[in-house]
């Protein structure tokens, strides 16, 4: 196995999405001028992403959705006597389900209470597996397989950047959406590692994997700020004009001028 380097009252949209603008723009504008990081670029834009109430959560929610609508079709398999043929696919989505619970309570926390339940849902609790137990336990099944998603999403939003990108890297999909997310959240992670050519190639990656309003400029942006802090300026104006062209409804869209005018001044 690879190593790596350490390293109540809700607001109408609009008005979210114009604070939201703000900070970015602060945040890029920051950065233009030597006053931010690339990591302040890129905490604002997800913390964006969340306010705006798009995909919350880099999409967690989504990944245990489909793991629920497998937890319902197992049951429904057992109901017609199926899972005879597949009884440890059946097993493993049965454990799964309270690692689940607590992964998707972990998304909505906030405080200490997010990185407990993060907890819960790595190593179990109330005598039921958690999402390592299920991956040791189940390799080869679609729900280890899973895990090992959740498990990556899990330890990066608890700064555990290592086995983040360990487990991220153990997970694959046909799903384009969960696929482009898992590469980014690996490039995430060697950001904060300080492996900045390393975020780079993920964050193409999870280019390549898709296109789509959400996750295509969301990477092309981080990718362009990572691009420029490496001074591959051509790479950074690439990017940052298909952001402009091709998603100019996008969050990432109203911030790429700032960017675009250091990246052509180089």
């Amino acid at each position: 196995m690879a190593t790596y380097k350490k390293r109540g009252y809700r607001k109408p949209k609009e008005k979210v999405e114009e604070v939201i603008n703000d900070e970015l723009t602060n945040k890029v504008e920051g950065y233009v001028e030597g006053e931010s990081t690339t990591e302040d670029v890129f905490n604002t834009l997800d913390e964006g992403a969340n306010k705006a109430e798009e995909w919350v959560a880099d999409n967690q929610k989504y990944i245990f959705g489909i793991v629920g609508v497998i937890a319902l079709g197992v049951l429904a398999y057992m109901a017609f006597g199926k899972f005879v043929t597949e009884p440890k696919e059946a097993e493993a989505s049965n454990d799964v389900y309270k690692a689940q619970s607590y992964f998707t309570q972990a998304v909505s926390a906030t405080g200490t209470a997010k990185d407990s339940l993060f907890n819960l849902a790595l190593n179990g609790g109330e005598g039921k597996l958690g999402l390592l137990d299920v991956i040791n336990d189940y390799s080869g099944t679609k729900a280890a397989n899973l895990a090992n998603y959740a498990a990556g999403m899990a330890y990066l939003n608890m700064n555990d950047y290592q086995n983040a990108v360990t487990y991220l890297d153990d997970f694959s999909s046909d799903d384009e959406i969960l696929a482009a997310n898992a590469k980014g959240g690996v490039a995430d992670a060697f950001v904060q590692l300080n492996q900045l050519e390393d975020a780079l190639g993920h964050y193409e990656k999870a280019i390549q994997t898709t296109t789509n309003e959400y996750t295509t400029p969301k990477f092309l942006f981080k990718a362009s700020v990572v691009a420029l802090d490496l001074g591959k300026n051509a790479i950074a104006v690439k990017y940052l004009t298909r952001i402009k062209d091709e998603f100019s409804t996008s969050l990432e869209a109203g911030k790429v001028e700032a960017l675009l005018g250091k990246a052509q001044a180089k």
